[in-house]
């Protein structure tokens, strides 16, 4: 098989990070990068070098036709993804498509049938379920270590800054021209927390999810959710619970929990460190497949290499994001600004504590006699999608 030619949209801003991918793989021989392309330009960043020959475009149809790549890193803002994908679909290229890989299960449904006709492939970028420590908690969890499973839970407390929300034209919006962006904690930063906890209960519980209950909030005067607390339902009445933070007062990087009747786990999703019933501390589980890596190899062996993160495998995450844009305008709370200027965050007094709270007992804010929460926005998701974590 020949080295296949990659290209690379986006490749500015967070497209730092798959370039700093890509330039061990050209250097090996394992590809070849063959064109960036950004409506900026392209930054300089040692780390991440641009090898000579490669192509610099402005425009990723003209690139498309210069370069006619093999593989293509979708790296753009989550509203246009379905167009660039498409268009690259057509061209004959395989898809790395970065998170949220759409924003309704209509996009989701027109890019499925799109690359079923061209019989090409896509990797959806949630890294994360590349992580040796998500298959031993999977069989751990199958192995009956927490007994039956009782709920899953996500708990995330970051902070972003003035600069973040100053980063782009769509930062911190809810659409823009008429579409969805949702540039909001539940689908943007931590989506992962969303899709790994989705992913938990699909290999512990197959269910397709049947109800939605959402509260937004923010601490700025934004039009997305900077803390959310989310009850995501399963057809068997599993509930997963996610209750997040970028305005949070200590870093919790990201904790999947399984409640169990006899006992849980807590898989510290962004590390790879893993805590089971029984263990005396969390401990690091080696061994995460790229996901670029794992597209190559599937390309090279369909049969044998399954990808690890399918488009059909986040239906279950696209239900969501459209329970989310559905739902209404986050509710404004009080915080404590710290620090100046573009370095100034906004801290919710108490949040770490209520969000933990959140997690442990599967209950959103309003639940818990939170003073400034709200009721949830509720919805059912009628003709549900595919099981979550799982393809169909």
């Amino acid at each position: 098989m020949t080295t296949p030619t990659v290209a690379l949209i986006g490749a500015s801003g967070h497209g730092l990070w798959h370039r700093r991918v890509l330039a061990p793989l050209h250097e090996a021989g394992r590809l070849r990068l063959g064109a960036l392309v950004d409506v900026r330009p392209v930054e300089a960043a040692p780390d991440a070098p641009v090898p000579e020959g490669v192509g610099i475009f402005t425009d990723h149809r003209e690139m498309l036709r210069t370069t006619r790549p093999d593989v293509v890193v979708i790296c753009t803002p989550a509203h246009t993804h379905l167009p660039i994908a498409l268009d690259c679909v057509a061209a004959g290229a395989d898809l790395l498509l970065e998170k949220p890989p759409v924003l309704s299960l209509a996009e989701h449904a027109t890019l499925a049938e799109a690359l079923a006709a061209a019989g090409r492939a896509c990797q959806v970028g949630f890294q994360a379920l590349g992580s040796a420590a998500l298959t031993e908690l999977r069989q751990a969890v199958a192995a009956g270590a927490v007994g039956t499973v009782t709920g899953i839970a996500a708990v995330a407390s970051w902070r972003r800054d003035d600069a973040y929300y100053a980063r782009s034209s769509w930062a911190g919006r809810r659409a823009v021209d008429g579409r969805p962006v949702l540039d909001g904690a539940l689908v943007n930063p931590l989506a992962h927390a969303v899709m790994q906890s989705l992913a938990v209960a699909g290999e512990c519980v197959p269910g397709r999810p049947v109800s939605v209950e959402i509260e937004r909030y923010r601490t700025r005067p934004i039009e997305v959710d900077d803390t959310a607390t989310m009850r995501v339902t399963l057809d068997g009445g599993l509930p997963v619970v996610v209750a997040v933070t970028l305005a949070g007062e200590d870093f919790i990087p990201g904790e999947v929990i399984v409640h169990g009747t006899a006992g849980r786990a807590v898989l510290e999703y962004p590390t790879d460190r893993l805590r089971l019933p029984g263990d005396t501390a969390a401990r690091q589980v080696p061994g995460r497949v790229g996901l670029l890596e794992n597209l190559l190899a599937h390309r090279a062996d369909p049969a044998g290499v399954p990808l690890i993160a399918p488009l059909a495998t986040t239906a279950a995450f696209t239900a969501v994001v459209e329970a989310i844009v559905a739902a209404p305008e986050p509710t404004l709370v009080d915080a404590v600004p710290v620090g100046d200027g573009p370095a100034r965050v906004r801290v919710i007094e108490g949040i770490d504590g209520a969000l933990r709270l959140a997690g442990e007992r599967m209950a959103l804010l309003s639940e818990l006699g939170v003073a400034w929460a709200r009721p949830p926005f509720r919805t059912e998701l009628a003709g549900h999608p595919d099981p979550v974590g799982r393809g169909g």
